[in-house]
């Protein structure tokens, strides 16, 4: 049985920003929880060369959504990158989730051997459908997602390991 590049895409993406919403939810907690004002959590950031907790949401959002568009050819929402606070990060992750679940499995499958080129400034690569997914996007999602985790984490957020990996499924019927 193949995997398809629906399933490698679509599914790994929802998974990715549900656990990102779980982590802005524990975010949220432990500022009320500490006193802290969310905003130093949303401007947080592991140097200062990198983008804040709220670039990193964002480009986890932008990453998803434009791989999804550029593998099914169906145009995404265009978001301004303006969000400030956790809710409206929230409400970013929300809409992304709801566009990616919008677009159907026969708007992907097939999409390996789709010619998909970039272009940011002078980097302009050229890749086919599962090159792309596999070496680009897959990788540039998780990029944001752990340097999102990595920045709460640092801020003393309490995470770990376990709340990046998400639930898993449960396995067989056992449910152990």
């Amino acid at each position: 049985m193949s995997l398809s590049m629906y399933q490698a895409s679509v599914p790994v993406f929802i998974r990715g920003l549900k656990v990102l919403a779980a982590l802005l939810e524990k975010a949220a907690a432990h500022a009320e929880a500490n006193g802290i004002d969310p905003a130093q959590l949303v401007n947080a950031r592991l140097a200062p060369d990198m983008y804040p907790l709220s670039g990193q949401v964002q480009r986890a959002s932008d990453a998803s959504k434009f791989a999804v568009q550029r593998l099914s050819q169906n145009e995404a929402p265009k978001f301004p990158d303006n969000e400030t606070t956790l809710p409206q990060l929230q409400q970013r992750i929300a809409d992304t989730l709801a566009y990616v679940q919008s677009v159907p499995p026969e708007q992907i499958d097939g999409a390996e051997s789709r010619k998909v080129a970039l272009s940011f400034g002078d980097f302009k690569p050229e890749f086919q459908g599962d090159d792309y997914l596999l070496t680009f996007a897959l990788p540039n999602f998780y990029f944001h997602v752990t340097t999102a985790y990595g920045i709460l984490r640092q801020a003393g957020v309490p995470i770990g390991k376990m709340d990046f990996l998400g639930p898993y499924p449960q396995q067989g019927g056992s449910g152990a």
